[in-house]
């Protein structure tokens, strides 16, 4: 049954802090905000865009950062300052057509679980918050912002049998 639900998704859609990141703001004294992202966590965006699976961003907090790790990572879909994720995640539906059960999303926190319920396939890091692991289909080994979203890409890949083609440039 999982390894069916992965083989439908074409979207993969991720919450920021905590996911994306390990969920720390850091401020400086001049309030110039920081984050920290992971590099694999990235190149794994990379490789399902190359495999044709789009990403997209649905976060409650609002950040020029996040808009920065977006563009480099060229995604386009990207909804910040969502308190309620349905409502972006029905207009990222409308505007590509797709079903629930192509949609896979990475969630940490309450604010994550009505669309965490709604998704083909529901994943969380390891450090999620206790409420949310009940909820989901896949729980990475990782914590957010150290390798989760990677472990959610690389799976997505080897499920959907495109993950020799998409690596195999480095292992030349």
């Amino acid at each position: 049954m999982m390894r069916e639900r992965l083989r439908n998704i074409r979207l993969l859609l991720l919450d920021v802090d905590g996911v994306m990141t390990d969920g720390r703001i850091i401020f400086d004294s001049n309030g110039i905000e920081s984050k920290f992202f992971n590099v694999k966590d990235g190149h794994g965006i990379k490789m399902v865009q190359r495999a044709g699976i789009e990403v997209g961003i649905i976060s409650g907090r609002e950040s020029q950062v996040v808009t920065n790790r977006a563009a480099e990572l060229g995604i386009s879909l990207v909804y910040q300052k969502s308190l309620d994720k349905l409502t972006p995640y029905q207009a990222i539906l409308t505007q590509t057509g797709l079903s629930d059960s192509q949609v896979a999303y990475m969630g940490d926190d309450i604010i994550d679980l009505p669309l965490l319920r709604r998704v083909g396939v529901a994943a969380a890091p390891a450090d999620a918050v206790p409420d949310v692991l009940p909820h989901v289909h896949f729980v990475a080994k990782n914590r957010g912002g150290w390798g989760a979203v990677r472990e959610v890409c690389d799976l997505l890949l080897k499920e959907q049998g495109r993950w020799d083609e998409i690596t195999a440039r480095y292992f030349r």
